[in-house]
């Protein structure tokens, strides 16, 4: 296979899980809204939450995205120093969702700042946004993509504390996030909790936390502990699906973390909704693919 072949190669493979992504919710999404449904007594909780899962079964039937609002597509990349094809990822990834938005289709979801016009084509200045982390002594790429919708992006908000305000003021600034603007962000949702030493680092964490497997926790078990409590915490706020009443706010609560200077606590908040469309996907470098956040992929 010729470089020009194999760059075709995981070109299309990666539009095509890109478009199957917003058809179809990761594995531990879904199983986590069946998880929820189950626990809800109100008439109107049940309800909403039968829709969602009509919601999956059509789009999956019709061929179509989810939800609407596709967003602005995002890829975290662990790319190995030694992949093959690292040199061509930005202008491949860029095609990529050329590509996805015409065949899934996606919502034309990128507008150029100060200019105000869309594109058209999902892609502009800065979109797909990608985040880079190199590996050294690795050849493989190791993937997730995601599609940042208007409501679930609305929560972000980032801040440096005082040293002395410690993790009870990380918890009142999680809190204050989520009973300010947790409602607009389409519940039950998986909140991603960054901390850090500046906004920047710890808005990048937050993100970071969002691509993490429902039902997972942070190494440390200190943080783990933070994950919980917030998660219960959120949890009694009484969002309920979509934000009209239940006895669950959340699908979970990740938090990812970094060393920090000794006079500041950066911490940051980032939401996915209750359609959160990640994917996970990993090649080697001869694009042989794996992918653990959907089973059922036909493509």
């Amino acid at each position: 296979m010729t470089k020009e072949e194999a760059v075709s190669r995981l070109t299309d493979t990666i539009a095509k899980f890109v478009a199957y992504t917003g058809k179809c919710l990761p594995d531990d999404v879904r199983a986590k809204i069946r998880e929820l449904a189950a626990e809800e007594e109100a008439p109107l909780a049940k309800a909403i939450y039968e829709c969602m899962d009509r919601n999956q079964k059509l789009a999956v039937e019709r061929n179509c995205p989810s939800c609407q609002d596709t967003g602005a597509v995002q890829f975290f990349l662990k790319c190995g120093a030694g992949f093959p094809y690292i040199g061509e990822l930005p202008d491949l990834l860029r095609e990529a969702v050329v590509r996805a938005t015409k065949d899934a289709p996606l919502r034309h979801n990128c507008v150029e700042t100060f200019d105000e016009y869309n594109t058209g084509k999902n892609v502009g200045t800065g979109i797909p946004s990608l985040f880079w982390e190199i590996v050294p002594g690795r050849d493989d790429l190791d993937l997730s993509t995601y599609m940042a919708g208007g409501g679930c992006t609305l929560p972000g908000k980032a801040m440096v504390l005082m040293p002395g305000e410690g993790y009870e003021g990380v918890t009142r600034f999680v809190l204050d996030v989520m009973t300010s603007y947790g409602l607009n962000a389409c519940p039950p949702l998986l909140v991603g909790v960054g901390v850090g030493t500046s906004v920047d680092v710890a808005a990048l964490h937050s993100k970071k936390a969002l691509m993490r497997p429902i039902g997972s926790h942070n190494s440390n078990p200190r943080a783990a502990k933070l994950e919980q409590l917030l998660e219960d915490g959120i949890n009694k706020i009484g969002l309920g699906p979509q934000g009209l009443m239940g006895k669950r706010s959340v699908l979970g609560v990740n938090v990812e973390n970094s060393a920090r200077h000794p006079s500041v606590i950066g911490v940051a908040v980032n939401v996915g909704c209750w359609s959160h469309r990640r994917g996970h996907i990993v090649f080697d470098r001869d694009l042989n693919y794996t992918i653990d956040s959907h089973s059922e992929v036909d493509f």
